[in-house]
C-alpha cells in the first residue's frame, strides 16, 4: 500500500480547511497592518469575543470594530508575522481550535516613543458556515514577552 492510498477523505478535507483558516489568520495580519478596520472586523462572528490583554478587548463584532477606531492615528506602521499554525477540528468540521505564534512590530505616531515589539501566541476558536466560510468566534492574545509595547498588562502564555 502506498502513502497516497492511506490518506483518507477526512485527511484531505482537513488540509483544505486548514489552508482556509490560515488564510483568515493571514488576512487578519494584513488588514491590521494596512489599517483596514472594516475588513478586519468582518473576519469575526457577530457574537465574537476578543481579548488582547486583561480588560482590553471586546464582546461582539460591533464592540470589536469600535476598538479599532484609533489604529490609524496610534500607529504610523505595524508588521504582524504569524506562523506555526496548529488546527484541531471538531468532529463535524464546523468549528476548530487554533494556536499560532506571533511576532509584531509597532511604530507609534507619538514622537520620541520607541518602537514596540510583541512576542507571543494567538489562541483562537473558529466557526464555519456556508455563507461566510471560516471566521473568528474567539481570539485571545497571550504574551511571552514585550519590548516598549503600548499594552502594559498581558495575558501570559502560561508555561509549565
Amino acid at each position: 500500500m502506498t502513502v497516497a492510498q492511506e490518506v483518507s477523505t477526512r485527511d484531505l478535507a482537513e488540509l483544505v480547511e486548514t489552508a482556509k483558516i490560515e488564510r483568515v489568520i493571514y488576512d487578519y495580519a494584513y488588514y491590521l497592518d494596512m489599517n483596514l478596520p472594516d475588513e478586519l472586523a468582518a473576519l469575526f462572528t457577530e457574537d465574537c469575543y476578543v481579548a488582547y490583554g486583561p480588560g482590553f478587548g471586546a464582546e461582539g463584532r460591533r464592540a470589536y470594530r469600535e476598538t479599532l477606531d484609533g489604529i490609524g492615528t496610534f500607529f504610523t506602521a505595524t508588521s504582524h508575522h504569524v506562523s506555526n499554525v496548529a488546527v484541531t477540528f471538531a468532529d463535524d468540521m464546523t468549528s476548530a481550535s487554533v494556536r499560532s505564534v506571533l511576532y509584531a512590530w509597532h511604530r507609534y505616531t507619538r514622537e520620541g516613543k520607541a518602537d514596540g515589539y510583541f512576542f507571543g501566541q494567538y489562541h483562537d476558536e473558529f466557526v464555519r458556515d456556508d455563507q461566510h466560510g471560516w471566521r473568528f468566534s474567539r481570539r485571545e492574545l497571550r504574551s511571552s514577552g514585550v519590548v516598549d509595547f503600548h499594552v502594559k498588562k498581558q495575558i501570559p502564555i502560561g508555561r509549565a
